[in-house]
């Protein structure tokens, strides 16, 4: 298998993937008709631009699975990916989540490259229950059409575990060119990890975190990979994250990461830098309603970006899909005792130039 589509990509977006930055796992919009809110799906993107953003993630959970069956997998996809042409340009980096039997993925790939995608994100639940081999070779498939993101997801939203002989085999298939590691599991994070390094397809694999309840600290931590004999060690470092939770309060995150790059290899961490993961998982637990099985998850990262005014509601396709109880006064609490991880005032001064027609001709306000 060739480097094909990885060569084809502009340098400056290889380079932004390689490098690692913030991901936002793009929401749906709608009205309250829970159709597509135009106007507000393009403001949304035109802040993940404008707020540092590397690019982003679209049709994947955040953005409702149910997309595809009410035909919008494609006009959803289009308008993130002229908007962000338009708004942020050309590198930043587009990422489409693929999702259903091989055939449905490869289809879904290649309406994801024929609007200009650079990578897809590979969802595996639709394969739950088929052997490793079959979900591999399902990958391989995909990977011809396009530059694929692994992505390992935990059970509670509908993904399964794999074993670390299927990540060593993902990983030296040629077009693999990150992971998402969200298992939520710091055993299973490690299995990944050890996998990309023992394939020796570090320097072609960028780790991404997923994880929401450890976000700070995969960003900050090395990870140990021994070889088998243990007479040598690499460190391995997560570079970015694409993440759900990064779909609100984006400017902080992006000088999170902005900090964590900043420090040298085997510098000091400052005390403070450690101690967001704990501040950044609260402020998670909320927002993706941790305490209740991620039910309300969507609808959380829906209200913040309501409160900011860049969302009417937090409606959703399924009706029945809404904060779960106690969801609003847990977000009212984080948003009140962490006032540096939102970005009110930042959207607060923009808002007009992104929901606007002509908004490039206002200037962005810092």
């Amino acid at each position: 298998m060739s480097f094909r589509y990885v060569q084809e990509l502009p340098a400056t977006v290889l380079t932004a993937l390689r490098q690692g930055c913030v991901l936002p796992a793009h929401p749906l919009v709608l009205d309250n008709s829970r159709q597509l809110d135009r106007t507000r799906q393009r403001a949304v993107t035109r802040y993940y631009a404008d707020a540092g953003a590397g690019g982003l993630a679209i049709g994947v959970h955040t953005t409702q699975f149910a997309i595809r069956e009410v035909g919008l997998y494609e006009p959803v996809l289009a308008l993130a990916a002229q908007t962000m042409r338009d708004w942020g340009g050309a590198e930043k980096l587009l990422i489409a989540g693929v999702t259903g039997n091989t055939a449905q993925a490869v289809a879904e790939t290649e309406t994801a490259r024929g609007l200009g995608y650079h990578a897809v994100l590979l969802n595996l639940a639709r394969l739950r229950g088929s052997s490793e081999d079959d979900i591999l070779e399902h990958c391989r498939r995909v990977a011809t059409e396009m530059p694929v993101i692994g992505f390992a997801l935990l059970p509670a939203v509908g993904g399964f575990h794999l074993s670390y002989d299927f990540w060593l085999r993902f990983a030296q298939l040629d077009n693999v060119v990150a992971i998402k590691m969200a298992p939520f599991d710091r055993y299973r994070t490690i299995d990944i990890v050890r996998a990309v390094y023992d394939a020796g397809a570090q320097d072609r694999i960028t780790l991404y975190t997923g994880n929401d309840d450890h976000i700070g600290l995969d960003l900050v931590v090395p990870f140990v990979v021994r070889s088998a004999d243990g007479k040598s060690e690499q460190r391995a470092r997560i570079r970015g994250g694409l993440l759900g939770h990064w779909s609100v309060w984006v400017r902080p995150a992006v000088a999170m990461l902005d900090r964590i790059h900043a420090l040298p290899d085997g510098a000091d961490v400052p005390e403070d830098i450690l101690a967001l993961d704990s501040i950044v998982t609260d402020c998670n637990g909320a927002i993706y309603d941790a305490h209740n099985n991620l039910k309300g998850c969507i609808p959380g990262c829906l209200e913040v970006l309501r409160r900011q005014g860049l969302l009417e509601g937090t409606w959703c396709l399924d009706p029945d899909e809404v904060l779960s109880p106690g969801q609003a006064a847990a977000i009212d609490r984080v948003h009140t005792q962490y006032p540096e991880m939102n970005d009110d005032s930042f959207v607060t001064a923009n808002l007009e130039r992104w929901l606007s027609e002509r908004g490039k001709d206002r200037p962005l306000v810092a």
